[in-house]
């Protein structure tokens, strides 16, 4: 099996808090239907900080990279369909999903 990361992209935040729990739910029912496809769940993006090619720190990020998802999947296709019913796209944001490459260490 191929190892995918869904990048989240963007999205709106919830208005109230009834309106978080409500898109949290969808978005946990949605993992669950993935089954043992998952790997990584969730994981959201907490205070980014970049480091600049000058070696200057600077806080916040330089892309609209929220968090992701890491899936198993035969191929990019399967990994896209997982991801197209993804609640993330019901708040605006986008998926980008790639085939994470096993490298030697």
């Amino acid at each position: 099996m191929k190892r995918f990361m869904m990048t989240y992209l963007g999205g709106n935040q919830p208005s109230n808090p009834e309106e978080g729990k409500a898109h949290f739910a969808k978005y946990r029912e949605w993992l669950t239907s993935l089954g043992d496809a998952v790997l990584v769940p969730a994981a959201p993006l907490k205070d980014p900080t970049t480091i600049n090619p000058d070696g200057t720190i600077t806080q916040g990020s330089t892309t609209a990279m929220s968090g992701y998802t890491i899936v198993e999947a035969d191929s990019m296709e399967a990994a896209l369909e997982m991801g197209k019913v993804c609640p993330f796209l019901e708040i605006g944001g986008s998926l980008e999903v790639s085939e994470l490459m096993e490298m030697p260490v």
